[in-house]
């Protein structure tokens, strides 16, 4: 039986409720020597949801686990058969207002780096640079037996040959590039393996129940360490991997600020949680400190609000 990974969390205590002044973030921002931590609610405008915010998708979706993905071939081909679909779609994601005011607050010296949950690659597309991936990206394989990395667009073209006329309809897509395909959609979808070994192929992203790899973790503690504050934008912090950052931050005494509509783990932590939609207040901000928030970057426009 495929169990459920752990993944909601439900407040214990009283926590301030949200605000609406972005007043201390710009403050903060103002400063420098911010570091961004982001998690999936930055990229809804894009057209990609989140996992937990109203119709986020474990409310549907249960995601892939390591466990099953390296246990069952079975697993592995309602796996690749989902992502391969979605990835047409996901694929096509530009990105949003918010994207752009992060990579615009990098331009002009305000942030001491950023990091991401997400697997999307939409801060890079945005024009952010040296952006930490913490879960890994979408845009890469990985064989589990050698070792070997390749673009997902050569695995894609290779998918495309081993399953002509594979056309399902899907009815939705998740913040891990999985599209939503019944058993009977998927059939006997094929599966492509490693063209260096032979072995399996994987995205090269951290599945649930999978350790995000302990040098990444350090980098990003160094990060934390040199950081002047910590803005938390778009994530609810309910899994560790984002929220021991938050408690570094505030055991060492930076201000850690929030911007995300729903309660997170880390609001005991926080200075401040701003309860608005992060492309506008992340405009406001910029607007507010007469940082420019740009145009289309590396030949990509802007998402419209879905795809």
């Amino acid at each position: 039986m495929r169990m459920r990974p752990t993944l909601s969390w439900t407040p214990t205590e009283d926590l301030p409720p949200g605000t609406t002044d972005l007043g201390p973030v710009a403050h903060a921002l103002g400063g420098g020597g911010v570091l961004v931590l982001t998690g999936a609610g930055i990229s809804t405008e894009s057209g990609i949801p989140d996992y937990r915010g109203e119709g986020g998708s474990l409310s549907r979706h249960t995601p892939m686990t390591y466990q099953d993905f390296v246990g069952s071939a079975q697993a592995r081909r309602r796996y690749w058969a989902r992502s391969h679909l979605g990835w047409r779609t996901f694929g096509r994601a530009r990105p949003n207002t918010g994207h752009q005011a992060v990579a615009a607050f990098g331009r002009h010296g305000l942030l001491s780096g950023v990091i991401t949950q997400n697997v999307d690659g939409l801060h890079q597309a945005a024009g952010s640079e040296g952006v930490v991936e913490l879960h890994g990206s979408l845009a890469r394989v990985v064989c589990l037996s050698c070792g070997d990395l390749s673009p997902r667009g050569e695995l894609a073209r290779r998918l495309e040959e081993a399953n002509a006329g594979f056309e399902p309809v899907a009815a939705g897509i998740n913040p891990d590039g999985d599209a939503d395909l019944t058993d009977e959609q998927v059939g006997d979808f094929h599966v492509v393996p490693c063209t260096v070994c032979g072995g399996v192929l994987k995205p090269d992203v951290v599945f649930f129940g999978e350790s995000v790899p302990p040098r990444r973790v350090e980098h990003c503690r160094e990060l934390v360490r040199e950081a002047a504050a910590l803005l938390v934008l778009g994530s609810s912090l309910t899994v560790m991997s984002g929220l021991r950052f938050v408690r570094q931050a505030a055991e060492a005494g930076k201000p850690v600020l929030i911007v995300n509509r729903d309660a997170t783990r880390g609001d005991r932590h926080a200075l401040t949680r701003v309860a608005l939609p992060l492309g506008s207040a992340l405009s406001a901000v910029a607007e507010r400190l007469d940082v420019p928030v740009g145009g289309p970057l590396d030949g990509r426009e802007a998402a419209p609000a879905s795809l």
